[in-house]
């Protein structure tokens, strides 16, 4: 199975948010798409999901920024790609229709491995695939874009 590109960049931004040292930090969407050579558009568009489901608090305004609004441990990786991703069914037997659909075997052997493949994600957390923040951070581009502390 392989994730959409918007639960792959929800998932890199909220790995980039935990693996900062202050997670009282504000960002603006404009660090995210420098460092990850995205548009600002889709970015924008997943910061305010990810801030609906309350992975991110969002501040508006000229000081404005978002930062994780939960710790890292918090969220279950199962749950965040559950919530992101449109569908999890591997494939589609009606767009153009299979004729198998019937009598097909593999579409329980499918939704097996969907199963084990969320099991597994059910077990991790975003502190998990972040406990190694300061190798990731180093894999980083230095970013001209200046970030907000909060007072």
């Amino acid at each position: 199975m392989q994730l959409t590109r918007y639960t792959d960049y929800g998932t890199r931004i909220l790995m980039y948010l935990a693996a900062q040292p202050k997670r009282e930090t504000l960002f603006r969407i404009a660090e995210v798409t420098d460092v990850f050579e995205l548009s600002s558009n889709h970015v924008a568009k997943i910061i305010h999901h990810l801030g609906k489901l309350g992975y991110i608090q969002t501040i508006r305004g000229k000081s404005g920024g978002f930062k994780l609004a939960v710790h890292p441990s918090e969220i279950n990786l199962g749950k965040l790609v559950g919530e992101l991703e449109p569908s999890l069914a591997p494939v589609n037997c009606s767009e153009p229709y299979c004729r198998f659909t019937p009598a097909c075997s593999l579409k329980g052997i499918l939704a097996r491995a969907v199963d084990a493949y969320m099991a597994v994600l059910n077990e991790c957390t975003l502190a998990d695939i972040v406990n190694n923040a300061d190798e990731l951070l180093k894999t980083l581009p230095d970013t001209s874009i200046a970030i907000l502390e909060l007072s």
